[in-house]
């Protein structure tokens, strides 16, 4: 069953595809690795049917890719507002 704290998965996704990026990795495959890796989470530890697990993992795999590319995109637009 889903529970709220289940969210703390996310940022543990995250860090699992920067270690496959250091590992060798393509970035343009990591919202894919991202996806795949909360389908994975979902289907195998959380959910009790399949249809609940692929629909929560595809939900973390998304978040961790969304919180990446926010994160991301923040970082690089601080970087040119500060020169």
């Amino acid at each position: 069953m889903f529970e709220l704290y289940n969210v703390a998965i996310v940022p543990l996704i995250v860090g699992i595809v920067q270690l496959l990026k250091i590992y060798g990795l393509p970035a343009k495959f990591s919202p894919l690795a991202a996806i795949l890796i909360g389908l994975v989470f979902g289907v195998f530890l959380l959910a009790d049917n399949i249809k609940e697990g692929i629909i929560i993992g595809l939900m973390f795999g998304l978040s961790a890719s969304g919180l990446y590319s926010g994160g991301k995109n923040l970082m690089e637009n601080g970087n040119r507002d500060s020169k």
